[in-house]
Protein backbone atom coordinates (compact mmCIF):
# COMPACT_ATOMS: atom_id res chain seq x y z
CA UNK A 1 0.00 0.00 0.00
CA UNK A 2 1.44 3.34 -1.02
CA UNK A 3 1.70 5.84 1.79
CA UNK A 4 -0.79 8.17 0.14
CA UNK A 5 -3.28 5.38 -0.44
CA UNK A 6 -5.90 5.03 2.26
CA UNK A 7 -7.25 1.65 3.26
CA UNK A 8 -10.94 1.41 2.41
CA UNK A 9 -14.08 0.53 4.35
CA UNK A 10 -16.75 -0.90 2.05
CA UNK A 11 -20.44 -0.74 2.94
CA UNK A 12 -22.92 -3.02 1.16
CA UNK A 13 -26.69 -2.61 1.45
CA UNK A 14 -29.52 -2.63 -1.08
CA UNK A 15 -31.04 0.45 0.57
CA UNK A 16 -29.33 3.63 -0.67
CA UNK A 17 -30.58 5.67 2.30
CA UNK A 18 -28.84 3.29 4.71
CA UNK A 19 -25.65 3.29 2.59
CA UNK A 20 -25.42 7.06 2.49
CA UNK A 21 -26.12 7.26 6.20
CA UNK A 22 -23.44 4.64 6.96
CA UNK A 23 -20.88 6.44 4.84
CA UNK A 24 -21.65 9.76 6.55
CA UNK A 25 -21.42 8.21 10.03
CA UNK A 26 -18.11 6.53 9.22
CA UNK A 27 -16.68 9.78 7.82
CA UNK A 28 -17.82 11.62 10.95
CA UNK A 29 -16.15 9.02 13.17
CA UNK A 30 -12.95 8.30 11.24
CA UNK A 31 -12.54 11.40 9.06
CA UNK A 32 -9.85 11.09 6.41
CA UNK A 33 -8.16 8.08 7.99
CA UNK A 34 -9.88 5.73 5.54
CA UNK A 35 -11.47 5.77 2.13
CA UNK A 36 -15.15 4.84 1.91
CA UNK A 37 -16.89 2.87 -0.82
CA UNK A 38 -20.51 1.83 -1.10
CA UNK A 39 -22.25 -0.89 -3.11
CA UNK A 40 -25.95 -1.65 -3.54
CA UNK A 41 -25.51 -5.39 -4.06
CA UNK A 42 -23.10 -8.24 -3.45
CA UNK A 43 -22.28 -8.31 -7.19
CA UNK A 44 -21.45 -4.61 -7.24
CA UNK A 45 -19.37 -5.05 -4.08
CA UNK A 46 -17.41 -7.93 -5.66
CA UNK A 47 -16.66 -5.73 -8.68
CA UNK A 48 -15.34 -2.99 -6.40
CA UNK A 49 -13.24 -5.49 -4.43
CA UNK A 50 -11.75 -7.04 -7.60
CA UNK A 51 -11.04 -3.61 -9.07
CA UNK A 52 -9.37 -2.35 -5.93
CA UNK A 53 -7.35 -5.53 -5.66
CA UNK A 54 -6.10 -5.05 -9.23
CA UNK A 55 -5.18 -1.45 -8.35
CA UNK A 56 -3.32 -2.75 -5.28
CA UNK A 57 -5.64 -0.84 -2.95
CA UNK A 58 -6.42 -2.30 0.45
CA UNK A 59 -9.95 -3.03 1.58
CA UNK A 60 -9.69 -3.20 5.32
CA UNK A 61 -13.24 -3.92 6.33
CA UNK A 62 -16.66 -4.70 4.88
CA UNK A 63 -19.95 -3.83 6.55
CA UNK A 64 -22.63 -5.80 4.75
CA UNK A 65 -26.38 -6.10 5.11
CA UNK A 66 -27.72 -9.64 5.29
CA UNK A 67 -31.00 -9.46 3.41
CA UNK A 68 -30.24 -8.33 -0.14
CA UNK A 69 -31.63 -9.35 -3.52
CA UNK A 70 -29.46 -11.83 -5.37
CA UNK A 71 -26.88 -12.94 -2.86
CA UNK A 72 -27.49 -12.82 0.89
CA UNK A 73 -24.90 -11.19 3.14
CA UNK A 74 -23.59 -14.42 4.65
CA UNK A 75 -22.98 -15.96 1.20
CA UNK A 76 -21.31 -12.75 0.03
CA UNK A 77 -19.00 -12.53 3.07
CA UNK A 78 -18.07 -16.22 2.78
CA UNK A 79 -17.24 -15.65 -0.90
CA UNK A 80 -15.11 -12.61 -0.01
CA UNK A 81 -13.34 -14.45 2.82
CA UNK A 82 -12.36 -17.33 0.52
CA UNK A 83 -10.57 -14.93 -1.84
CA UNK A 84 -9.48 -12.22 0.61
CA UNK A 85 -9.18 -13.77 4.09
CA UNK A 86 -7.55 -10.67 5.59
CA UNK A 87 -10.64 -8.44 5.12
CA UNK A 88 -12.55 -7.87 8.36
CA UNK A 89 -16.27 -8.62 7.98
CA UNK A 90 -19.23 -7.19 9.88
CA UNK A 91 -22.81 -8.13 9.03
CA UNK A 92 -25.90 -6.00 9.63
CA UNK A 93 -29.31 -7.54 9.86
CA UNK A 94 -32.90 -6.82 10.60
CA UNK A 95 -33.90 -10.45 10.19
CA UNK A 96 -31.02 -12.86 9.58
CA UNK A 97 -31.66 -16.33 10.83
CA UNK A 98 -29.26 -17.65 13.43
CA UNK A 99 -27.99 -20.29 10.97
CA UNK A 100 -26.88 -17.58 8.52
CA UNK A 101 -25.03 -15.75 11.29
CA UNK A 102 -23.42 -18.99 12.47
CA UNK A 103 -22.43 -19.87 8.89
CA UNK A 104 -20.83 -16.44 8.41
CA UNK A 105 -18.94 -16.79 11.70
CA UNK A 106 -17.60 -20.21 10.78
CA UNK A 107 -16.94 -19.69 7.07
CA UNK A 108 -16.34 -15.94 6.70
CA UNK A 109 -14.54 -15.30 10.00
CA UNK A 110 -17.35 -12.84 10.79
CA UNK A 111 -16.10 -10.33 13.33
CA UNK A 112 -19.54 -9.28 14.50
CA UNK A 113 -23.22 -9.23 13.59
CA UNK A 114 -25.13 -6.06 14.47
CA UNK A 115 -28.88 -5.76 14.43
CA UNK A 116 -30.99 -3.11 12.72
CA UNK A 117 -32.18 -0.52 13.48
CA UNK A 118 -28.50 0.27 13.63
CA UNK A 119 -26.97 1.92 16.65
CA UNK A 120 -24.25 4.15 15.16
CA UNK A 121 -22.22 4.30 18.33
CA UNK A 122 -22.18 0.52 18.57
CA UNK A 123 -21.13 0.21 14.91
CA UNK A 124 -18.27 2.70 15.34
CA UNK A 125 -17.06 0.95 18.52
CA UNK A 126 -17.26 -2.43 16.78
CA UNK A 127 -15.22 -1.15 13.83
CA UNK A 128 -12.67 0.46 16.15
CA UNK A 129 -12.23 -2.74 18.15
CA UNK A 130 -11.94 -4.87 14.98
CA UNK A 131 -9.21 -2.55 13.64
CA UNK A 132 -7.26 -2.66 16.91
CA UNK A 133 -7.19 -6.45 16.57
CA UNK A 134 -6.25 -6.13 12.90
CA UNK A 135 -3.09 -4.15 13.54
Amino acid sequence: MKSNEKAVILCVDDEVVILNSLKKQLKNAFGDTYGYEIAESADEAMEIIEEMNEDKKTILLIVSDWLMPGMKGDEFLIHVHQKFPYIITIMLTGQADEEAIQRAMEQANLYCCLYKPLNTEKLIKTIQSSLVNYE
